[in-house]
């Protein structure tokens, strides 16, 4: 046996070993050893899943069986008209989320995963009222214990920033560099850095903008972006600004819930993120001491009026430029990421979206060959 084959041999035996076969074929050669696997289970018995490729929703088409590791949003069981009992979910990965069905060996199944579980699932695609939706043959809870040979990755289940975190907090380090207010720029550094774990995956809202791993950074590196590009053109303090740009929703850390799926804690329900964030830049002013009352007294502002209505839920308007200027950025930011999400995860042919988007109108898409 030469080397090449030697090296076939060990690898196919590694992978194989913990599996269940069904069938298999030999396929030999006198330069090359090739094992072809037809059928084989991945670990949790009977109803585990089968390894053949993964699909990730967004390449899902009708009458297709499809197989793949997806977070489980959602979790109902429900009963047809008949009483037969099913289970309703809503499974999601970081390319979209679709509808999916339980119809059968429903109580077996159901007792093998939770609702925010990651699982592993195989089933078939089908269209009903003109959308997608998978009916599930096989599903389990996946780890990476278990799965991770076989291509689960905790990160693929849930959507994502398209820009690497790492590399976003490296422009965001940058950028906390250009605060030339040694007050600002001391105190927006002392907070990032003891919440940086958390900042690299945390989204920056439940169900509105940005709300998908690693969000949140996502979204105040835009909005410190455009705040250096327009703060020249109106004369403010462009310290004072990105100070609360990086600041303002610094409190959606202790009010969303971090993990797989997210929801809000119960300070979050309580309190809500615009005071934990006022709360939390106190704190810091207070670790540094000399921070200057009458600059702290600004800031606190800007953090309680960025949502810039109180019909908005929040607690002041702007009264100052700054204040002003950075509740429009993060409405200008917000806004413009519902409307490139609700482009982006439209199934409509066409040039124009479906009314079911946050803006319920249909969105133009632009023209068939401006798309591809």
């Amino acid at each position: 046996m030469n080397d090449q084959v030697r090296n076939w041999y060990f690898t196919v035996v590694y992978l194989v070993s913990p599996v269940q076969f069904h069938a298999s074929r030999f396929l030999f050669h006198p330069n090359i050893f090739i094992f072809l696997l037809l059928d084989f289970d991945l670990p949790g018995g009977e109803n585990s899943v089968p390894m053949k490729p993964i699909t990730p929703i967004n390449k899902f088409k009708d009458g297709e069986s499809i197989q793949g590791f997806f977070l489980c949003a959602e979790k109902h069981p429900r009963f047809t008209r008949a009483g037969d009992l099913y289970l309703d979910l809503v499974l999601r990965d970081r390319t979209g989320q679709i509808s999916a069905k339980i119809w059968d060996k429903v109580e077996s199944l159901s007792d093998k995963f939770s609702a925010g579980d990651p699982v592993a699932v195989a089933g078939d695609v089908e269209s009903f009222q003109d959308r997608l939706q998978l009916i599930v043959k096989r599903i389990n809870r996946a780890t990476v214990q278990s799965y991770g040979r076989y291509g689960y990755d905790p990160a693929l289940i849930v959507p994502a920033a398209e820009q690497d975190p790492k590399y976003m907090w490296k422009e965001i380090k940058t950028l906390i560099r250009k605060i030339r207010n040694p007050h600002l720029r001391s105190l927006v550094a002392l907070i990032y850095r003891r919440n940086k774990k958390q900042l690299l995956t945390h989204p920056a809202s439940v169900k509105m903008h940005h709300n998908y791993r690693s969000g949140f950074l996502e979204h105040v590196l835009s909005m410190a972006r455009i705040g250096l590009e327009i703060a020249p053109l109106y004369q403010v303090n462009q310290d004072l600004l990105l100070a609360g740009v990086f600041l303002h929703d610094i409190g959606k850390l202790r009010e969303i819930t971090p993990g797989y799926e997210f929801s809000y804690t119960d300070e979050g329900n309580f309190i809500g993120h615009i005071v934990i964030s006022r709360d939390m830049v106190v704190e810091g002013i207070r670790e540094l001491k000399t921070f200057p009352a009458e600059l702290g007294i600004k800031l606190e502002h800007m953090i309680l009026a960025h949502q810039g209505q109180y019909e908005w839920q929040s607690p002041r308007k702007p009264a100052c430029k700054e204040a002003l200027l950075l509740h429009l950025i993060d409405n200008l930011d917000a806004k413009m990421n519902l409307m490139d999400r609700a482009l982006k995860e439209d199934q409509e042919e066409g040039n124009w979206t479906d009314r079911r988007n946050y803006f319920r109108i249909p969105l133009f898409k632009g023209n068939a060959e401006d798309r591809t």
